[in-house]
């Protein structure tokens, strides 16, 4: 059990943490102990703390999971007629990782648990015997496995607490009570899924071992991982960060302030990396090497490493970059929130606003003028889940495409998925939503702009459906749309209820027919996409967990329909410019330390807003403030040939954690290949989304360069495959 480490604040002299000698060990003040307790008090209401009786359930039902395994390991034992002796000490253990095993797990949240057991039980008496003994368990529900998994797992319900338990097999006869998994010498011959299953438990307990005070620790990271989630930047798939990353951050902020206190770390937290000279990397420990040949993060070894944009270093060996999926426009996004952060805390220091405005959820929907919409259908409930999770796993992809769009200043796409109106309200189809918030460039040459995003949107789709073919997902009827909506418009689509600042608008534009009840989704990725609590509602609603999913799914989703539109006001919102790259200088005479281990990457270039108008039949509102007050004839713009993809190969999407080279495929496929057999619709005349579905034979006909990506599949479904081709084009006008 992990104690607290704050007795080690009064002996002198101080253990040093970190790679960095600390910035300030000064001791809390009483004022910031009344603010560290006006801070938990704000957070009780979230969720974020579990009871004490919820907390001794959980210890109970590991406690009687442990024993399971140690039960299963002496059958498995005598089965391989192993000498009495050693069966009796042959031991076993669960172990747990992630928010459970940091002590930041938040009211029904899941657990993730890693089972060790000795050199002659295998794998496959996990997933056999061992999957067996759990399914003859009464408290056992929803047991399932995932056993070609890049990290195989078994996800079960156990008395109401969901758990995903992965497996490792050690080179050990025996495993003992006290086995400390930080020991990299476990790591010498074992099996790669392994290695991977031991890792979550070792970043975990490296990152405890590496932090002055524990407590301080975990309420620093509670508040942050709420605001997080609240400001929809929570989600590793996305490309924001995930769980781990966070805890990284804070566990980095709390070596550089030892003495610190919650409510000081907050601030400093918002403070060190509003001004952190990305791509530095943030490390916890100088990385060490054992000579065991695996892959490490390493930029001066790796090319590839060098091109990640905002590296933070997992501390246990071996050393990964927890952050690969962070973009240009997301780690734009992350820095612009980092100082919005500053500047609330530092009100809150100097008692000029209370901790509730820090938690206080931004509104997406007015933040931006121009979105695109993404839908995922698909026939029945099942089908919907595994391909709403293959879709979100992809929709980086999508950013990535889209900010290397030479008009397109950032791409930010909403962790949150909604569901979505029905096509055809006869018909028994189950649709979720996610929506990307776009800002343009400036033009400086032209008036007006013709911009085409057809090859990106369509680069995408194709990569969804060739994946969801290789992995013989596919099903009939499975579909991906996109389309662009301006802000006045998205009323149409979202429930009332996520748009909060509301105005009556005119219906013209998206037709779309009434939100069903039953298809309210919100994704339930682990570490990823989340429907966040507010205050008000933690009573009424199940608050978030940690894994951030949402425990009331089944809840009926308000019906949109033409008659009842409300719709926010579409007033001008512009995103201040952030330099991704911007120097520690400025407002603090604090120095951030950094490490100077990654080479210099030229900084992307400095993004700026522009007011963008798509040419409507209907006119547009007048434009305010000094905005130009008539609309200029148009002018024909430049429009892009072909897809950039294979020329920014500094920018391309990192893939070597997906098991497969299908984005990259893809992403290197030329839209010129593809302009033949699209039909073209252009939004200038009309601003409905142009939707054409194409009943294709095979995928492969419109896609001659990429037949051996599908060289593995004899033969394609009988049935034709549905191909949505989008053509969204848009012409901007200053």
């Amino acid at each position: 059990p992990v104690t607290t480490q704050g007795s080690q604040q009064t002996q002198p002299p101080q253990k040093h943490y970190g790679i960095t000698s600390p910035i300030s060990l000064a001791a809390p003040k009483e004022t910031d102990c009344l603010l560290t307790q006006k801070l938990i008090e704000t957070l009780k209401p979230y969720g974020v703390f579990e009871e004490e009786e919820e907390l001794q359930r959980r210890i109970l039902i590991l406690g009687k999971l442990n024993n399971l395994v140690k039960e299963w390991i002496r059958e498995i034992s005598e089965s391989k007629n192993l000498p009495q002796s050693v069966i009796e000490n042959v031991g076993g253990k669960i172990f747990t990782f992630g928010s459970y095993r940091l002590g930041v797990h938040t009211k029904g949240a899941d657990i993730d648990a890693l089972c060790v057991a000795p050199r002659h039980v295998d794998r496959s008496d996990f997933f056999t015997s061992f999957y067996d003994k759990l399914k003859s368990q009464e408290e056992v529900k929803d047991l399932r496995a995932v056993e070609e998994a890049f990290v195989p797992v078994i996800k079960l319900c156990f008395d109401g607490i969901e758990i995903d338990i992965l497996f490792a097999r050690l080179a050990l006869q025996t495993i003992p009570e006290d086995l400390d998994l930080r020991d990299d010498s476990l790591l010498k011959n074992l099996d790669i899924r392994c290695i991977r299953s031991l890792n979550g438990c070792r970043v975990t307990d490296e990152i405890l071992h590496l932090v002055p005070n524990i407590d301080n620790f975990r309420l620093t990271l509670r508040a942050i991982k709420l605001w997080a989630k609240r400001h929809n930047i929570y989600s590793n798939i996305l490309g924001f960060l995930g769980g781990v990353s966070w805890a990284m951050l804070v566990a980095r902020t709390c070596q550089l302030y030892p003495n610190a206190i919650a409510s000081t770390l907050v601030h400093k937290f918002f403070l060190v990396f509003s001004k952190w000279e990305w791509p530095n990397p943030v490390l916890l420990k100088q990385p060490e090497e054992c000579n065991l040949n695996l892959p490490v993060w390493d930029p001066r070894v790796n090319p590839s490493d060098r091109y990640h944009l905002m590296p933070i270093i997992t501390p246990a060996y071996p050393q990964q970059n927890s952050t690969y999926n962070v973009s240009v426009s997301t780690r734009m996004v992350m820095v612009e929130e980092f100082k919005q952060g500053l500047a609330i805390t530092d009100e809150i220091l100097l008692s000029k606003a209370e901790w509730s405005k820090l938690f206080e959820a931004p509104n997406f929907f007015q933040k931006y003028k121009h979105y695109i919409v993404l839908l995922a259908s698909a026939p029945t409930e099942k089908q919907r889940l595994e391909w709403v999770g293959l879709v979100e796993s992809k929709i980086r992809i999508l950013v990535g495409s889209l900010e290397k769009n030479e008009f397109i200043t950032l791409a930010h796409v909403n962790p949150q998925s909604f569901p979505a109106p029905k096509e055809n309200p006869d018909k028994e189809d189950f649709r979720t939503m996610w929506v990307i918030g776009l800002v343009f460039k400036k033009t400086e040459n032209s008036e007006n702009l013709s911009v085409d995003l057809t090859c990106d949107i369509q680069s995408f789709t194709d990569t969804v459906y060739r994946q969801a073919i290789n992995s013989k997902m596919f099903e009939l009827d499975m579909k991906i749309a996109a389309m662009h909506v301006k802000r006045k418009q998205l009323h149409q689509l979202l429930p009332n209820h996520v748009l909060q600042k509301k105005k009556k608008h005119s219906t013209e534009g998206v037709r779309l027919t009434a939100l069903n009840d039953s298809s309210l989704d919100l994704s339930m990725d682990s570490d990823n996409s989340m429907s966040v609590p507010s205050p008000t509602s933690a009573t009424k609603t199940s608050p978030l967990n940690s894994s951030g999913s949402s425990q009331g799914r089944n809840s009926p989703a308000p019906a949109v329909t033409a008659a009842s539109v409300t719709n926010i006001q579409a007033t001008e919102v512009s995103v201040p410019q952030v330099n991704s790259c911007e120097s520690s200088g400025g407002t603090s005479s604090e120095s951030i330390p950094q490490t100077a281990t990654q080479p210099a990457i030229s900084p992307p270039p400095k993004p700026t807003v522009s007011r963008v108008l798509t040419r409507l039949v209907n006119p547009p509102p007048r434009p305010s403030g000094n905005a130009a007050t008539k609309t200029p004839n148009p002018i024909v713009g430049v429009k892009r040939t072909s897809s950039p993809h294979k020329e920014e190969s500094p920018k391309k999407t990192k893939t070597e954690e997906d098991g497969t080279s299908e984005d990259a495929d893809c992403l290197a496929l030329s839209g010129a290949d593809k302009t033949e057999t699209k039909e073209k619709l252009d939004t200038e005349t009309s601003m409905s989304p142009s939707e054409t579905i194409q009943t294709a034979p095979s995928l492969l006909a419109s896609q001659k360069t990429s037949s051996t990506d599908l060289s593995d599949i004899p033969a394609l479904p009988a049935n034709p495959i549905p191909v949505i081709k989008n053509s969204i084009k848009l012409r901007l006008n200053r």
